[in-house]
């Protein structure tokens, strides 16, 4: 077995990657605090071909140094925007038919394994930030909200690994 070179890995270019079918995933990140978290959803997002990240609140926008630390420039390829409050943005995606997904531990969560994806709709997963995660006014007002089943003593992830975790297992649904 012999590690790749990375002239073997078949990398799109940025205009490749613009021009990329996407998979049909919006990404909502609230009053993330930390850039290297943002980053790090962004390097995520570049890497399974993401539609766009909503960035709300104060959840810092590109360019910004310490977000490129870890997007290590996918925030060149892959689209977002900013909203000042996260309602709104929630809202704006119902009104263009998007599904709306917390993802957060409440009452009737659905578990990310048992979530069904339909290959015909387009969802947005709502992030909270790293103390308080999805505010509850967000949260009553997606269509929905799914929760990653955890078994030891914390029962709480990094943003950042959250949004690795749950992207994965939706873009496996959404392609196999």
């Amino acid at each position: 077995m012999r590690k790749l070179e990375n002239s073997e890995l078949d990398r799109k270019s940025i205009e490749g990657f613009k021009k990329s079918e996407k998979t049909p995933l919006i990404l909502v990140l609230d009053d993330v605090r930390s850039l290297h978290n943002i980053g790090s959803v962004f390097r995520t997002a570049d890497a399974f071909l993401v539609e766009k990240i909503i960035l709300c609140g104060i959840t810092a926008t590109p360019p910004n140094k310490e977000i490129h630390k870890t997007a290590l420039g996918a925030t060149e390829t892959v689209a977002w925007e900013h909203y000042d409050d996260v309602l709104e943005a929630i809202t704006a995606l119902k009104n263009d038919n998007v599904v709306t997904l917390a993802i957060e531990q409440v009452e009737s969560a659905v578990f990310l394994q048992d979530f069904k994806v339909d290959p015909l709709q387009k969802y947005a997963l709502v992030f909270g930030n790293e103390v308080h995660g999805v505010a509850q006014e967000a949260v009553a007002l997606c269509d929905g909200c799914i929760e990653i089943p955890q078994l030891g003593t914390k029962h709480s992830l990094n943003i950042s690994v959250s949004a690795g975790i749950v992207v994965w297992d939706l873009f496996k649904k959404f392609n196999y």
